[in-house]
């Protein structure tokens, strides 16, 4: 045999094969036109199945095995090979399998002893079809049934796997009874030594294959053999396709996802693809699956993967895997399995997903009423439960009145072992709602623990206060599996091990395999070119800082600058966006605050009737926008959208009449729309938020064949190193030092705002035995905190900045602490303690007074304006280097107030910067931090239906992690105007205000309590 011919592949592969397990079967023992090996299925019914078979055939006598064959065949055509295998057919009302499959556990040795009777076979050039002599190269069955086919290129011999695409599409007629869909081959494999393909449906010419290699170097591909031994592509056969591992796909991978849809005429549609994972899915699940199996329950892992990578599925795989999960002794590791995630979709696809695995219902419950269905899916111990973080705040009080409804009892759940899958492991999700997860599931053994520490302590009266210092850190029977796209060193250092993640899975080789777009590719940069004019006859002198806010504010809402970028934005849509995707793209404007995104609506509206194009866009926002142009007239995203209610948005926006989305803040993280092409940009990006607001784009359609971004203010190279953080995997920079937290409280201490007797006054009443509180300890409390604010108050008035920069340093405090207690077990109760009191004491400090505001309408005018091109083309990731993920330092400092200086003087710096640097004027951090902190959804539904003083406890645990993860967005602000100045401390209590406004909050005292 020549060493080089596909013959000798096939052998080498054959070889493996055999040594496993497999049986060698001819191809003269296939019946092509049931596409099946009778003899081999009824050989393994008989050999397993021997009472059965002789009830049969006590019915039947020789024709027993026709009958047999009859019956099996109808059932894979009616129900499909899948649920036949797993679930097995009816003959003569007799029950029959067609396979075993391994249990979860080895409790029961007769099932053990019906897996090993599985006769997995292996055929060369398998004849398959009655018409001609076409062949497979080779095909793998289960029992008889064919599952896997394989057509193997050889390189040297002149062909790759890109000619066993071309064989399959060209000449494997899918109409033939071993191709056809779910009912009896299950997978398609092109194969050559170096890559390999597969599908899960033939279709001709349309046949669509998806890679199916291992990744090397953070690319596509796969490695060459360390030892120079063996094939690129043997992990298919030697690990994939192994005797264990097939059965397992079959098992509890392979299922048949349906969606069902309405088009616009009203025609249902009803689409059905069978998922077999792909070669990072099936490793990453694998690998944590046996990880956990073999440490238990405690620990972590980070994975990080890529958008396109089918998360979902990922997460449904797992999820039913690590319900069932035994260790070595055939204990059950966990008891439940809790997915956090705040995607509709995924709770329905994880029923239906696990529901054909093993057709049990009552598997998974989705919680979605509130806290108390939680509390009691908790208590019952349902293996999965969907739901969001922001229900475990209230269940503790669920808990408690579950218990007095039952006449007493513990108001905490039994000690059991979880699983937590968490959906997005952005750093909300590892704040204080995090820690309260915790502390709920902790139970009974958290319970006993802060016990023991109080007695420790001798602060028995303190216990609650122990509790949740121990909720904080590492819990003992929890396991946290924790998905991202976009770590941040936060993620790192809390899921991470050692700050890598315990899987990853890169944009690089996500885009590299064709499963989303590159958003780079084509990249065009505008820059604004204008001049301010002073039309006052006097010459105020004005505060630098707030003046070149209003300025830019006044540039950025002026009629001609968004005249003149909508007209640049709509034709570039009418001459080159509408005509891609088959004529169906859309785009996406990012506005820089909701105030542009209504000006750009109206705009956009005006400009598109006057030119009579065919294009109806839609506006996005939160809460109410007054314009001070119309000082009688208030906008809401529902009124300039024609009464179009906003959770109607996304599918309305998937219309085909319906082409511009107009966004401000909102749908620039989690909005898929695969039709989605253009991004035109006018707001400033960087870091993170830079890749989730571009990547909007990247959504694979089968006629999508580019992107493009017409941006309007960021800098090229900034984009770039924002995409290079992720684009090979990320990594994690310097760590915290631990001992600054105590250089912190230090400082804080020695100001003299409170003291030390105050702060433990107020945390025995506030951890007090709920038996022992009362209506009088809110008094007593908000006492406690008066006498610290006055103090504030005095230091405010003798020394502003001093002020600010004590507030600034309670922030970093607070941000440090809630970080560093998750990763290191601090015993220290004091510091809990100060935690605690500076919560409550920062809500209540008088905000910081904030200068005067200008309006500068009636004193500037524009004296000219004009757009130009500076660059257009590919924004490469493939050259320079990530930066590393530092983790958070100190944050907060004082407030600076500038000098006074003539507004006409300021007016010359602005020309200055925008007459030649070309840059338009940064978002000051305030206005960072707020619009960010407007498209969280979980401040969306606290404010619309809390009180202001309620959500600012929500916005608080929010804002510790959206005030760490942006700093990087600070370091250059306004450096051009103001020399400079240090980065300004978050005054939490005013931009919650703030914050709450845009989101079109409750008025206080009307709001009902959020559950």
């Amino acid at each position: 045999m020549n060493s080089t011919s596909e013959a000798a592949f096939e052998t080498a592969i054959e070889a493996v094969l055999l040594n496993d397990g497999y049986e060698k079967l001819a191809s003269g023992a296939f019946d092509p036109e049931r596409a099946i090996f009778p003899d081999e299925a009824l050989r393994f019914i008989r050999e397993t199945q021997g009472k059965t078979w002789d009830k049969l055939e006590a019915l039947h006598g020789v024709e027993t095995g026709e009958r047999i064959v009859q019956a099996l065949c109808k059932w894979l055509d009616t129900h499909g090979v899948l649920t036949t295998l797993r679930h097995g057919f009816k003959c003569f009302g007799k029950t029959l399998r067609i396979a075993f499959f391994r249990p979860a556990h080895g409790l029961n040795p007769e099932l053990e002893a019906c897996y090993r009777a599985n006769r997995l076979g292996i055929t060369r050039q398998l004849f398959f079809s009655s018409k001609n002599k076409k062949s497979l190269d080779v095909v793998l069955s289960v029992n008889g049934i064919p599952v896997v086919t394989l057509e193997l290129k050889n390189p040297l011999s002149g062909q790759t796997a890109a000619n066993a695409i071309h064989q399959y599409r060209y000449d494997r007629d899918q109409r033939e009874p071993i191709f056809l869909f779910t009912k009896r081959s299950l997978v398609h494999f092109a194969v050559d030594t170096d890559e390999a393909h597969m599908t899960t449906r033939l279709a001709g010419t349309s046949t669509h294959f998806l890679p199916f290699n291992q990744g090397w170097d953070g690319g596509a591909g796969n490695p060459p053999d360390k030892h120079g031994r063996n094939y690129k592509t043997a992990y298919l056969w030697e690990e994939v396709l192994q005797r264990d591992s097939l059965l397992d796909l079959l098992a509890r991978f392979l299922h048949l996802h349906i969606e069902e849809k309405v088009t616009e005429d009203g025609q249902k549609i009803r689409k059905e693809t069978m998922i077999f994972p792909r070669y990072h899915q099936l490793q990453a699940v694998r690998q944590m699956v046996a990880a956990a199996g073999s440490e238990g329950a405690g620990h972590n892992y980070l994975v990080e993967h890529s958008a396109g990578s089918g998360k979902s599925n990922t997460i449904g795989w797992l999820a039913h895997r690590l319900s069932s999960l035994h260790n070595e002794l055939d204990e059950r590791i966990f008891d439940s399995v809790v997915v956090i995630t705040d995607r509709v979709v995924l709770d329905r696809q994880l029923q239906d997903t696990i529901y054909q695995f093993d057709h049990r219902q009552g598997v998974v419950q989705k919680i979605d009423e509130d806290s108390r269905q939680l509390a009691e899916a908790l208590e019952s111990a349902v293996p999965i439960i969907i739901t969001t973080l922001q229900k475990f705040p209230f269940v503790s009080g669920q808990l408690l009145k579950l218990a007095e409804e039952r006449g007493g009892g513990n108001s905490h759940l039994p000690q059991r072992n979880y699983a937590v899958i968490i959906d997005e492991a952005h750093s909300s999700q590892s704040g204080e709602t995090a820690t309260e997860l915790k502390g709920v599931l902790g139970g009974a053994e958290l319970v006993r623990k802060a016990r023991e520490a109080a007695q420790e302590d001798g602060e028995v009266e303190l216990e609650r206060l122990f509790r949740a210092m121990a909720k904080r850190g590492r819990q003992p029977n929890m396991s946290f599996f924790a998905f991202t796209a976009t770590p941040k060193h936060k993620t790192l250092a809390i899921f991470g091990r050692g700050g890598e993640p315990f899987h990853r899975y890169t944009m690089r080789q996500a885009i590299e395999e064709g499963f989303i777009e590159d958003v780079l590719k084509h990249y065009l940069s505008y820059k604004t070119y204008y001049k301010l004019l002073k039309k006052a006859d006097d010459d105020p002198n004005v505060e630098r800082k707030q003046a070149a806010r209003a300025l830019a504010r006044f540039m950025r809402l002026h009629p001609h600058n968004i005249g003149q970028k909508t007209e640049v934005m709509v034709e570039h849509f009418q001459q080159h966006t509408r005509h891609k995707i088959g004529g169906q793209a859309k785009a996406m404007v990012v506005t820089g605050s909701r105030l542009e995104a209504v000006r750009y609506k109206l705009e956009f509206d005006r400009y598109i009737h006057e030119k009579g194009y065919p294009i109806k866009s839609l506006v996005a926002f939160s809460g109410t926008v007054a314009d001070d142009k119309m000082p009688d007239k208030n906008y809401t995203e529902v009124e300039m959208n024609n009464g179009l209610k906003e959770k109607d948005l996304p599918e309305t926006f998937a219309k085909s009449d319906y082409r511009v989305l107009l966004v401000a803040e909102k749908y620039q993280t989690g909005f898929d729309q695969p039709l989605l092409h253009t991004m035109y940009v006018d707001k400033r990006l960087a870091g993170i938020q830079a890749v989730q607001t571009l990547s909007r784009l990247n959504r694979t359609h089968p006629l999508k064949d580019d992107t493009f971004v017409l941006d309007f203010v960021n800098d090229p190279d900034e984009i770039q190193e924002a995409f290079r953080q992720y684009y090979d995997g990320s990594i994690m920079g310097e760590e915290v030092d631990p001992d600054r937290l105590y250089e912190v409280k230090a400082e804080l201490d020695g100001a003299g705002i409170y003291q030390q007797d105050e702060v433990d006054a107020f945390a025995h009443i506030f951890f007090a035995p709920k038996r022992r509180q009362s209506p009088a300890d809110h008094k007593t409390m908000n006492a406690l905190l008066d006498l610290a604010v006055a103090r504030f108050v005095g230091l405010q008035n003798r020394e502003e900045e001093a002020a600010e920069l004590w507030r600034g340093k309670v922030q970093a405090f607070r941000n440090l602490y809630s970080f560093l207690s998750q990763v290191i077990p601090y015993q220290d109760s004091d510091l809990e303690k100060l935690f605690t009191y500076l919560r409550h004491l920062a809500l209540k400090l008088p905000r910081h007074k904030a200068g005067p505001g200008y309006q500068f309408d009636e004193d500037v005018e524009l004296g000219y304006y004009r757009l130009q091109k500076i660059s257009e083309g590919s924004i490469t990731l493939a050259e320079g280097h990530a930066k590393p993920l530092d983790g958070p330092r100190e944050v907060g400092t004082g407030m600076v107030r500038e000098n006074a200086i003539a507004l006409s003087r300021l007016i010359d710096i602005i020309n200055e910067r925008f007459g030649s640097d070309l840059t338009e004027a940064d978002q000051l951090f305030f206005d960072q931090i707020a619009e960010a902190a407007s498209q969280n959804e979980s401040l969306r539904k606290a404010a619309a239906v809390n009180s202001l003083a309620k959500f600012q406890l929500v916005f608080r645990q929010v804002l510790e992690s959206l005030f760490i993860e942006r700093m990087e967005l600070n370091e250059e602000l306004f450096t051009d105007f103001i020399s400079k100045p240090e980065l300004q401390n978050v005054v939490s209590k005013w931009l919650g205000g703030q914050v709450y406004d845009r989101l079109g909050g409750f008025n206080a005292g009307t709001a009902s309590p959020m559950t």
